[in-house]
């Protein structure tokens, strides 16, 4: 089971940034990019982990590249499509045991903002979506089974910034036995991200949350911490970057995520 320890990791974050919230955050907020309108993120991870595993020195690296494209179906409705490409090695004691690339499942998702309060400044969405069996489930990049997922988002915008809140659902399938004995279906999301504008162009954040462990033998549940920043170059045009880190040894140590995102 050590060598599936990063993989595991890689998966969890399949549909927690959505995948695809607002880069570097893993908290998706509830903006919609209005109808017609597209928005291309591209962001790229490099995660470090380290453990002591029954004498065993567990050393984990890998990351992940990934492209989401948001189209707005209407003004309160957005398609998103994300298709992640990610690598890992995990050596014990020097020796490696796991070494792989490719790409991931692909998640469709749907964000519909349904509530909005007259003086805008609290909104609230839904977010379903589901995840198709384009990785390869036998080099861990996949689950090799339609799974799916629903997140309720939150957001109180101010002049000074945001808060977000998502709380939310995923239920995986596994085709490969040894996998689905061994992995929970049911994973549960908690998360709460803000957002503070230092300047007109320049955005401070930081993320926090928790996640049930994938792993049925682990009690421990993955929880992280969050710090950025996101540089209007344009109002079409972001750039981003942030460092993420494990609150506890069932997430990975550290993180450092990268991105530019494009609206059109």
């Amino acid at each position: 089971m050590l060598k599936r320890t990063l993989p595991f990791a890689i998966a969890a974050s399949l549909f927690a940034a959505p995948a695809f919230a607002a880069m570097p955050l893993v908290t998706d907020d509830t903006g919609t990019q209005g109808k017609g309108n597209l928005q291309i993120e591209l962001g790229t991870e490099f995660s470090r982990n380290r453990e002591d595993i029954d004498g065993l020195s567990v050393k984990e690296t890998g990351g992940e590249f990934s492209t989401a494209l948001s189209y707005g179906l209407s003004d309160r409705i957005d398609l998103v499509a994300g298709l992640p490409w990610s690598w890992g090695k995990v050596r014990e004691n020097g020796t490696t045991v796991y070494d792989d690339s490719g790409i991931q499942d692909l998640t469709l998702q749907l964000k519909w903002r349904f509530f909005e309060s007259e003086d805008e400044r609290l909104s609230l969405a839904l977010k379903p979506g589901i995840s198709l069996p384009t990785g390869d489930e036998e080099k861990d990049l996949g689950n090799g089974r339609l799974s799916g997922e629903v997140m309720f988002i939150a957001t109180h915008a101010a002049k000074l910034g945001a808060l977000h809140l998502n709380l939310g659902y995923i239920h995986n399938e596994y085709r490969l036995v040894e996998i689905r004995n061994a992995s929970r279906k049911s994973i549960w999301h908690a998360s709460l991200a803000g957002e503070l504008n230092v300047t007109e162009k320049l955005r401070t954040v930081a993320d926090i949350g928790i996640e049930t462990s994938q792993d049925k033998e682990s009690d421990t549940h993955p929880a992280y911490l969050l710090g950025g920043l996101i540089y209007g170059i344009t109002d079409n045009l972001d750039l981003d970057l942030g460092i993420k880190g494990g609150l506890n040894e069932a997430e990975t140590d550290t993180a450092l995520l990268a991105g530019v995102t494009m609206r059109f």
